[in-house]
């Protein structure tokens, strides 16, 4: 007996998202998956820092399995290399962030469980983002789009 109808093809959701000079490449999302999941892959140019703000997520964990270059993660103030076919889980809120030390560009596969976010989320950052040309981004603007879509930012270094 057949349920829901579910789209049985690889990566159901190919679509690509530039946030900057960073790329998220959809394959998998909650409307493919009946919300269980959603998957996506993640590529960092060589020395590039995340231009949003650290933050946490109550309502999903998120599974980081690197496949090329090392992202370090910084989990609750500790730092966390991942490399080439290790992976990480961040638990439910806890303030997270990453950035790529290396010249080599890194390339993940994030998965999200279960599917409280998806391309809706990135493709809002990414208008702040691009729109910044390449200069600080509106981080007001940032802020709300993180909220309204259940991410909660971290207080600014300076704030803290």
């Amino acid at each position: 007996m057949a349920g829901p109808f579910i789209d049985l093809r690889p990566n159901p959701s190919d679509e690509t998202i530039r946030l900057g000079p960073l790329a998220v490449r959809f394959l998998v999302t909650g409307e493919d998956s009946s919300g269980s999941v959603a998957v996506f892959e993640l590529l960092v140019p060589g020395a590039q820092r995340l231009q949003a703000p650290a933050h946490s997520h109550d309502r999903y964990e998120e599974t980081i399995y690197a496949i090329g270059g090392v992202l370090t993660w910084t989990v609750d103030g500790t730092r966390i290399d991942v490399g080439p076919g290790e992976a990480l889980c961040i638990p439910r809120g806890a303030t997270h962030r990453f950035d790529n030390h290396g010249k080599e560009d890194a390339k993940a596969l994030c998965v999200i469980t279960p599917a409280a976010i998806g391309p809706r989320y990135f493709r809002e950052t990414a208008e702040v983002l691009n729109a910044a040309g390449g200069g600080p981004p509106d981080g007001v603007k940032l802020a709300a789009i993180m909220r309204r879509h259940g991410l909660t930012p971290a207080p600014s270094p300076r704030q803290a």
